[in-house]
């Protein structure tokens, strides 16, 4: 009888270890899961397109195509932009805001500078990202999430 007390003491181990090993497996890969997931929906970009240049009376018109690939509403989205001439002298900065931008969703945003010709300007620089916010909290990494391009004559660049 002592032999099989002491089986069913090891059976009893063997099974905890079992079951405990399964558990902290599952644990693990749940945070792996939540961890992907997380760095994922960092990495998604919010796409950001200058489209077009309109010449105006007042200066020029700026049509941006604006790309939220991200399960992020943005309340606010300011861009610290830099306008360089086409001598890449710089002529003037500005905060432009984006948002609100819906998830999944994209829009266009039509904005306008004064004084300055469309075909003076060669460049836009996203120098930072001036605010980012859901709702009330800031998002982080706003700027890494930017990804620019542009199919208009001048460039968009950060």
């Amino acid at each position: 009888m002592r032999n099989s007390n002491w089986e069913g003491y090891f059976r009893m181990i063997a099974q905890f270890r079992i079951v405990a090993g399964s558990a902290l497996a599952g644990v693990l890969a749940l945070g792996l899961v939540t961890a992907a997931s997380a760095q994922s929906e960092d990495s998604t970009p919010i796409s950001v397109e200058l489209n077009k240049l309109e010449t105006i009376d007042s200066g020029c018109r700026i049509y941006v195509v604006v790309n939220n690939e991200t399960d992020t509403e943005f309340d606010t989205l300011k861009l610290d932009l830099v306008l360089f001439r086409t001598d890449d002298i710089v002529d003037q900065r500005f905060i432009v805001e984006l948002a609100p931008l819906r998830k999944q969703k994209r829009s266009l945003k039509v904005l306008e500078v004064e004084k300055v010709k469309c075909d003076d300007i060669g460049l836009f620089l996203v120098n930072d990202v001036a605010e980012c916010r859901s709702g009330s909290d800031v998002v982080e990494n706003c700027l890494s999430r930017l990804a620019v391009s542009s199919r208009a004559s001048a460039k968009l660049s950060k």
